[in-house]
C-alpha cells in the first residue's frame, strides 16, 4: 500500500474528535443529534468549542448534561417558548433574555468552565472593541448567555468595561478555538446562514405578544409582517449575511476533516419547540457526513 494510501486509511479509523457547533438560533438543536450520532458511531469527543446556540448545546454536553437538556426540551412547546421571551421596552434590545438561563439553571446547576470534564470554549464578541471574546474559565451560563447575546434581540452582557453579543458577529464557526490533539479529527456542525423567513415569523410572534401588553405601538410599528425593509429588519437581515460569510471563510481558512452542513430553510431562530425534527435532522446528517468521510 502507498504511503499516502496508509495515511488516508490511518485517518478513517481515528476517533478521537474536536468538534466545533456554530451559530444559528433554534436549528442549532440539530446540533445534539449530530453529538448523539458521533457518540453511537464509536466517535469520542474531547474538545468542544461553539458560539450562540452551539456554545449553549456544546457546554450542555462538556458538563455531562446533555441528557438532562434533551428531556427539559421535550417539555418546550411553543405556549412555554412565549413564556420564556422576557419582553422588554427598551432602545437596544426587544428581549432581556435572563428567563431562559434562569429556568435552564433550575434544571441544570452551573458550574466552573474549567470544571468541566473536557474542553469548552464559548465565544462573544465585545461590542466596544470589536474583538473575539473567548470563555475557557468562569461561570459555564455567564459564557453561553454572552454568547448568544444576539443585537437587537436580547439585552447585551455588560462586564466590567466590556459590552458583550453573539460571538456570530465575529467567529459564528469557531473551528480556531476548539483544542486539538495529534492525530484527532476536526468536526464542524454548521446551521448558520440566511433566516429571512424565519424572521416574518418571529415578527408575527412578538406583535401577537405584544397586544397584550400596554406598551405595544413603538416595537409594533418596528415589525411588517412581509420582506419590506426597515432599520430593524434592515440590521437583522445584514447580520445574517454577515454570520453566513464568516461562517464560509472560516471553513477555507481551516477545513475540519468532516464537516455537517445543514441549510433549514424551513426552520426559524425561535423554533425551539420543534427540538424532535431539528434533531432527527442533525442525527441524519451527521451520520450522512461520517460514511461520505469513510467512503462508504
Amino acid at each position: 500500500m502507498a504511503l499516502l494510501d496508509w495515511l488516508k486509511d490511518n485517518k478513517k479509523d481515528r476517533k478521537e474528535v474536536a468538534l466545533v457547533l456554530s451559530t444559528g438560533g433554534a436549528r442549532g438543536l440539530a446540533h445534539i443529534g449530530a453529538i448523539d450520532q458521533l457518540n453511537e458511531m464509536g466517535y469520542h469527543i474531547h474538545s468542544v468549542a461553539g458560539t450562540s446556540i452551539g456554545a449553549l448545546i456544546g457546554g450542555m454536553y462538556a458538563a455531562g448534561r446533555l441528557e438532562d437538556f434533551k428531556r427539559w426540551m421535550e417539555t418546550v412547546d411553543r405556549r412555554k417558548v412565549l413564556s420564556l421571551m422576557d419582553f422588554s421596552l427598551s432602545i437596544n434590545h426587544l428581549m432581556k433574555g435572563d428567563r431562559i438561563i434562569k429556568e435552564m439553571m433550575e434544571v441544570i446547576p452551573d458550574v466552573k468552565i474549567e470544571d468541566l470534564p473536557i474542553h469548552y470554549c464559548a465565544v462573544a464578541t465585545d461590542a466596544i472593541t470589536g474583538t473575539e471574546v473567548n470563555f475557557t474559565s468562569g461561570s459555564l451560563y455567564e459564557a453561553i448567555r454572552a454568547s448568544i447575546s444576539l443585537p437587537v434581540f436580547f439585552d447585551p452582557v455588560r462586564e466590567k468595561d466590556r459590552i458583550l453579543l453573539d460571538g456570530g458577529l465575529v467567529n459564528p464557526l469557531p473551528l480556531n478555538r476548539v483544542k486539538r490533539k495529534k492525530n484527532d479529527l476536526l468536526v464542524a456542525v454548521n446551521v448558520s446562514g440566511h433566516d429571512y423567513k424565519g424572521q416574518v415569523e418571529l415578527n408575527k410572534i412578538i406583535k401577537e405578544q405584544n397586544e397584550k401588553s400596554r406598551v405595544r405601538s413603538f416595537i409594533n410599528k418596528m415589525l411588517p409582517d412581509d420582506m419590506d425593509l426597515n432599520y430593524y429588519t434592515l440590521v437583522n437581515r445584514s447580520t445574517s449575511i454577515m454570520i453566513n460569510c464568516n461562517a464560509q471563510l472560516a471553513l477555507k481558512i481551516t477545513p475540519p476533516d468532516i464537516l455537517v452542513n445543514i441549510p433549514m430553510n424551513r426552520y426559524n431562530t425561535f423554533d425551539f419547540d420543534k427540538y424532535a425534527r431539528l434533531s432527527a435532522i442533525g442525527r441524519n446528517k451527521t451520520k450522512t457526513s461520517i460514511m461520505k468521510f469513510l467512503g462508504k
